[in-house]
């Protein structure tokens, strides 16, 4: 009989999954158990060194050195890192990005000094020097929920407002031609890609859109929820939260509909561009997460890649999130899919699945 632990209990997607586990007569342990075969730990607290040491090679739900991926910062220097190594020139699928430190710790006198060599004020003033495209937006890099972004077009803005955070960012170039739903509204691409114990690369066959409740307004860099998609944003913030979509989620059913509808175009195009990227982005980082054949656990990880569309339906990755929330409608099938393609080549089950995984491997 397998037996696993439950160390997140504020993760909706790992309590789905260990409703699975449970219905699949798996036997739950309690939190501080050494023995046990599947780890469903929380991202920052997982205890990797004592991992294994049981004599059993446990299964954890996140690849150690993830983080390279999953923090705004970290993601930039990580593609910029990759591209630069092979001589080729920047991604063209991420915004044209920098990571600015702040000069003084305004939130912390007791943080230590950040490195002069992690800032790259000097370059982004340099790149903008007789530039008109000039409005950008300025990410915390380890934010969340839209909040403490700025979008300006002065570069001096956004290095003042770094300054005064105390924290890493990222000034990034702003995409001012995004594609717009009905009602001339905002959204990004949330899709979620499962990486498996061997490194395969799996994506769920359903994904969301997140959109804005209010027209873009590009004259009005101020007009937070006209340019900003996060479901906090705009269900507090707005108050044509859920008018146009329930949630202001919409899926991708509709929004293959909306696209042959209004500009004759296919969503699968715009799914083989999101495939191709989530593919480089993890070669970028594949020599940081790969585990050897000696190490004392093995590792899965599910991930919430989001996207923007631009009006020439070119595909843009904004950010990885390395412990994602699913749509509540999906959450169900997400989380047996989970356990179907992660969990059970690993620990079969007694009896097979009912239904397919709807995570399909990408190549």
């Amino acid at each position: 009989m397998y037996r696993y632990v439950q160390r997140d209990p504020d993760s909706s997607v790992y309590a789905a999954v260990s409703a699975v586990l449970d219905e699949n007569e798996w036997i739950r342990c309690r939190r501080e158990s050494p023995r046990f075969h599947l780890m469903l730990g929380d991202l920052n607290r997982l205890p990797w060194h004592t991992l294994g040491q049981t004599g059993v090679k446990p299964l954890v739900n996140y690849y150690r050195g993830a983080r390279l991926i999953c923090r705004k910062a970290q993601l930039t220097r990580t593609l910029n890192n990759y591209r630069s190594r092979m001589g080729r020139p920047p991604v063209p699928w991420y915004p044209e990005s920098y990571v600015v430190s702040p000069r003084q710790n305004a939130k912390s006198t007791k943080r230590p000094p950040i490195i002069a060599s992690t800032d790259d004020r000097d370059r982004l003033r340099e790149a903008v020097t007789g530039r008109r495209d000039s409005v950008w937006i300025v990410k915390s890099s380890c934010g969340a929920k839209g909040l403490g972004m700025l979008i300006t077009d002065s570069v001096e803005k956004a290095i003042d407002f770094v300054d005064s955070q105390g924290q890493l960012h990222v000034v990034q170039k702003y995409i001012e031609n995004p594609l717009l739903l009905d009602g001339d509204r905002k959204f990004d691409i949330r899709v979620w890609v499962l990486l498996d114990h061997e490194f395969r690369v799996f994506m769920y066959k359903e994904g969301v859109l997140r959109t804005t409740s209010e027209p873009y307004r590009p004259d009005d860099l101020q007009a937070t929820t006209s340019h900003l998609t996060n479901h906090y944003l705009q269900e507090n913030f707005s108050q044509n939260y859920g008018l146009y979509e329930e949630g202001n989620e919409m899926f991708f059913d509709e929004f293959a509909a909306f696209l042959h509808r209004k500009h004759g175009k296919r969503l699968h195009d715009v799914l083989s561009q999101i495939r191709s990227i989530v593919l480089e982005t993890f070669k970028s980082v594949r020599e940081d997460l790969i585990l050897a054949e000696t190490a004392s656990y093995r590792s899965f990880q599910l991930f919430g890649f989001d996207f923007m569309l631009d009006t020439s339906f070119k595909v843009w990755l904004m950010e990885v999130n390395g412990s994602p929330a699913s749509a509540e409608r999906l959450l169900p099938a997400m989380a047996q899919s989970i356990v179907q393609t992660a969990i059970d080549p690993l620990f079969p089950p007694a009896e097979e699945a009912s239904q397919s995984t709807l995570f399909e491997p990408i190549d």
